[in-house]
């Protein structure tokens, strides 16, 4: 269970791990929903993601982040080449329709989260 027993056994370790690459990716994990994480790791596990490999927690934390700052505060806690290579995978979420990125990006329109730069620039629907 993602939350433990009531956070009785404290944060799982997938969340923590997710939590732990929102940081390193510009974003303090307590400004990023509760409710949004969760949706998260769930799409990650319907996606066949597997728990343990680290580097799904970072390229899932990248998008959210990128999502939720736009590029020019992403810009300022990452590098230029992830910033372009986040863009990259809006363009093909975009495209792909059903991809684990385009769940994502949903995901974040939905909840409210996105910046509206991010809705311009890349010519998203904020329902």
């Amino acid at each position: 269970m993602a939350l433990g027993f009531m956070n009785v056994f404290g944060r799982s370790r997938d969340l923590q791990r997710l939590d732990a690459a929102l940081r390193e990716t510009g974003l303090h994990p307590r400004l990023m929903p509760e409710a949004v994480k969760l949706t998260v790791l769930k799409l990650m596990h319907n996606h066949a993601c597997d728990p343990a490999d680290v580097d799904m927690y970072e390229r899932a934390a990248e998008l959210l982040v990128y999502c939720v700052h736009g590029r020019a505060i992403f810009l300022e806690t990452n590098p230029q080449q992830r910033a372009e290579a986040v863009e990259a995978r809006l363009h093909a979420a975009i495209e792909a329709g059903d991809s684990l990125d385009a769940q994502l990006v949903l995901l974040a329109i939905n909840a409210g989260v996105i910046q509206q730069s991010v809705v311009d620039d890349f010519g998203l629907e904020a329902g």
